[in-house]
């Protein structure tokens, strides 16, 4: 019986609610409206890969001479969800990352690609998250949720890592998205399709398997310290109120885009 991830699930459900019902999917009627979409999503598809890498780091031996570190079905979740972010199959089974499956994506829209590889090139090069930011011309609410995903990331704090990673990152994206990205691809399936394959593929290798591992890891690392509980609340919900306000962001960018084409 996990009582306190029963009640942090019950808690955070209205901001799940909030987000899977944001007005952004809604709005979203074309390519163009897409495009935008895509580039602020893109961010969390990016800085997702750190927050997984950090929970491999923490709670895998990632070091030599080897040694056994934690539990054994830890390490297998962590282990296996790194493997198919980093080198999943794309629809031709080329092994490359989600991350760089979503580029290629976004090129095939026609999406601008140039904030998040001027942001990503800066940051290898520099370290320098606020340069970075700077000189890509990151949007405000892209940059608060990437921020926000590195404070977690530099606690040090395994549980609270986990936590985001379980409640915060998963399953976010609804069905009726999924649905409505079938529509556009039917219209325009050469403009489309290694977005519908991304999202179809990510819904298949993170469905229950992983969102019960990964609820158990959460369980395992706060195990009875409400003060663990407690923390992890926190980071979970702020983790979700950026996620509203990164698709605040996309929001916005499509309203304008389309006030802009009537005017």
């Amino acid at each position: 019986m996990n009582y306190p991830a029963d009640q942090l699930k019950k808690a955070i459900l209205p901001l799940r609610e909030k987000i899977i019902n944001h007005k952004v999917y809604s709005a979203i009627k074309d390519l163009e409206d897409v495009r935008i979409f895509m580039q602020y999503h893109v961010f969390a598809v990016w800085d997702f890969m750190s927050l997984l890498k950090i929970l491999q780091i923490n709670l895998t031996c990632v070091s030599v001479p080897w040694f056994p570190k934690g539990l054994a079905d830890t390490r297998y979740l962590i282990n296996e969800i790194v493997a198919g972010e980093e080198s999943d199959i794309d629809s031709n089974s080329a092994r490359k990352s989600h991350f760089e499956l979503y580029l290629e994506a976004m090129e095939q829209c026609g999406a601008d690609t140039s904030q998040i590889v001027h942001f990503t090139e800066t940051l290898k090069n520099t370290g320098n998250f606020n340069s970075a930011y700077t000189q890509a011309n990151v949007p405000h609410e892209a940059r608060s949720f990437v921020d926000a995903t590195f404070r977690i990331i530099n606690s040090g704090k395994d549980y609270l890592q986990s936590a985001v990673f379980t409640f915060g990152r998963e399953d976010l994206i609804p069905g009726m998205f999924v649905s409505l990205i079938k529509d556009i691809h039917a219209k325009f399936p050469d403009s489309i399709s290694i977005f519908k394959y991304y999202l179809e593929r990510h819904i298949e290798v993170d469905g229950d398997h992983h969102s019960h591992l990964a609820l158990q890891m959460t369980t395992n690392l706060c195990g009875t310290k409400d003060d663990f509980w407690e923390e992890a609340g926190q980071a979970v919900i702020e983790s979700l109120e950026k996620r509203i306000e990164l698709w605040d962001g996309a929001y916005n960018g499509i309203v304008k885009r389309n006030f802009t084409v009537i005017m």
